[in-house]
């Protein structure tokens, strides 16, 4: 099935990015309906007082750029009440923070399961582990690339809280995606490092920084924005 997606690694920072979501949806930014799930940014991380402010930010971007945004828990609704919400939108915007926490979520509310049913005529778009979670696998988050060995035992599937942690992906795409490339935040994610990752997945790996994005448009896939990035296996 040909599908659209739009994997950002922190959301509608710029208007290039924003003007390739608009394309994609079909319709002026002021008509199209965005469905936002935050579920990723829930979990505690190390530090449990730390500020979502990022995630405020993410918020107002997208509200400034659409004319109707509903916010979706995935942890607070049933399956019909998911769906019934999700389709009214053009557009399925999935939030970033803990992947294996947000892949949970997906698998025991059965996004996974309608999703591609629901992408067949809307949009996907992701912030970070939203992007990450919609690919072929998890090995380019933060907490597979710090925990190398643990990534090929069953304690892959336990980076995200006790209990609440999964590693399936949607698999929309036959690639990986690493967000937040040559960020100070995320001093890992560089050329050489990411190199080391590329050959271990063996698939094509797109690094994007948070400025850029990768655009999905049935069989075409191109990297928008005004940052930088790198491309790797392709």
């Amino acid at each position: 099935m040909l599908m659209k997606l739009l994997l950002t690694s922190d959301g509608l920072t710029n208007p290039s990015i924003e003007n390739a979501l608009e394309k994609l949806v079909g319709k002026p930014r002021q008509d199209i309906k965005i469905a936002f799930i935050p579920n990723a940014a829930f979990p505690e991380d190390e530090d449990k007082h730390q500020s979502r402010d990022w995630l405020a930010d993410d918020l107002y971007r997208i509200k400034e750029f659409c004319g109707f945004i509903d916010v979706i828990s995935l942890t607070d609704l049933s399956r019909e009440q998911i769906r019934d919400r999700l389709e009214y939108c053009n557009v399925i915007f999935i939030g970033g923070g803990n992947s294996f926490y947000l892949s949970y979520c997906m698998k025991t509310s059965g996004l996974f399961e309608i999703l591609p049913e629901l992408l067949e005529s809307r949009v996907y778009a992701g912030i970070s582990a939203g992007s990450m979670v919609a690919t072929d696998n998890l090995r380019t988050t933060s907490q597979a690339i710090k925990n190398t060995t643990a990534f090929y035992n069953k304690e892959y599937a336990e980076f995200g809280p006790d209990g609440m942690s999964s590693a399936e992906t949607a698999k929309l795409v036959d690639f990986v995606v690493r967000p937040h490339f040559n960020s100070f935040t995320f001093p890992n994610v560089q050329g050489d490092f990411l190199a080391k990752i590329a050959n271990d997945v063996n698939i094509p790996l797109y690094a994007i920084d948070n400025n850029s994005a990768v655009m999905v448009d049935g069989e075409a896939i191109q990297i928008v924005g005004e940052g930088e990035y790198k491309v790797f296996n392709v």
